[in-house]
């Protein structure tokens, strides 16, 4: 058939769609039951992207608190402000359990007035979500109004997107230790020949949380005495380990982020990383707008845009950390076919809860390295 008349007839069959009073009202019943829904649980639901993007051109403005990378933040804002150009985007890097917590006590005391879109950090994510605004992102993004795919968003705390994911791998020196040496499964961790100052692993234990949705949390204890047994070389941080690798200091480390790996400046390309089955994946850069945002509309395409194809292909780009639920994401293609333990929403309020198990079962150990 001629291209171009299928494509006439494809014309054809839209506009009858659209001009069809019962598509209409259809779409127009199911709006309203999901901005009733809303309301009943004492969300905000916006009907139309017009009405968003209206009141962000009246704000101007977003100031935002972000946990990404400095070359992340500064590619997604300049992309942002290239489709948004009437948005004067401002975005401040924070990292740091101590900071998390001061800007906590701040929103707690009333205080947090500056900023429109913030990072809630998993260790403290319970007490994070009562000072965000209860913008209903997740029936909007089910609705159309915002562009965001419903797995990215919190399905109880509605008004909260993730941006990022972190999957854990083994990373280790090729001139170091043989590929055939390298563990298969975390499990192989505490084989014999890897006890007594064999491996690194971080008190902070991110992949062994990580495997608690899939194994549970008795396997995921048990797992950690036995490879605290091990007497590795503990340490926290990740960043200078893995530079201390390259250098030749230490041959094996367990359950770096893999994008921590790829990033680490290898000139002689000696870090080779091992993707472990199961893989321990997990949501990272959840945000949401503050309460008190001065310009919460502004800061809801923002939101939207980190989530769109566009900002996850950035953040691909520059820092391997579009979420694994991103069609083609690296983390996509490389968990594709393996068993993945995602530690997503349902568990992701519990993270710090299940690190501070494995801690106590490793025996409230001290970094041993800096």
């Amino acid at each position: 058939m001629n291209l171009f008349f299928v494509a006439f007839l494809s014309l054809l069959a839209a506009l009858g769609v659209a001009a069809n009073p019962s598509y209409g009202a259809a779409a127009s019943a199911s709006l309203a039951k999901a901005r009733q829904d809303a309301e009943a649980r004492g969300y905000t639901f916006l009907a139309s992207r017009e009405e968003i993007l209206t009141r962000a051109k009246k704000e101007g403005r977003i100031r935002v608190l972000s946990s990404q990378e400095p070359e992340a933040i500064k590619a997604m804002t300049a992309a942002f402000k290239k489709k948004y150009p009437f948005i004067d985007a401002r975005i401040e890097e924070i990292g740091g359990l101590e900071n998390y917590q001061r800007i906590l006590q701040e929103m707690k005391a009333g205080l947090a007035k500056s900023w429109d879109a913030n990072y809630l950090a998993f260790d403290f994510y319970s007490e994070f979500v009562p000072y965000q605004k209860k913008f209903d992102i997740l029936g909007m993004a089910e609705q159309g109004v915002v562009q965001i795919s419903p797995k990215l968003i919190d399905p109880v705390n509605r008004n909260v997107v993730a941006i990022q994911s972190n999957m854990q791998v083994v990373a280790y020196n090729k001139e170091m230790i043989a590929a055939d040496k390298v563990p298969n499964t975390w499990e192989d961790f505490t084989a014999p020949e890897l006890k007594g100052k064999k491996f690194l692993l971080d008190i902070r234990p991110k992949p062994l949380a990580a495997l608690v949705p899939l194994w549970g949390m008795e396997k995921v204890v048990d797992l950690a005495r036995r490879l605290a047994a091990q007497q590795p070389v503990w340490f926290r941080g990740e960043a200078r380990q893995l530079t201390q690798m390259v250098a030749g200091e230490y041959a094996l480390i367990a359950g770096p982020n893999y994008k921590s790996a790829k990033t680490t400046r290898d000139p002689r390309q000696l870090l080779e990383i091992k993707i472990v089955e199961p893989v321990p994946a997990r949501f990272s850069e959840v945000q949401a707008v503050l309460n008190a945002a001065a310009n919460p509309h502004a800061a809801l395409l923002w939101l939207e845009f980190q989530a769109s194809a566009e900002g996850q292909k950035i953040l691909d780009d520059v820092d391997y950390a579009a979420t694994i639920h991103t069609p083609g994401s690296i983390h996509e293609k490389l968990t594709h076919g393996k068993k993945v333990s995602i530690l997503a929403w349902e568990h992701f309020s519990q993270m710090g809860n299940y690190e501070k198990e494995i801690v106590k079962a490793y025996g409230f150990p001290r970094a041993e390295t800096k």
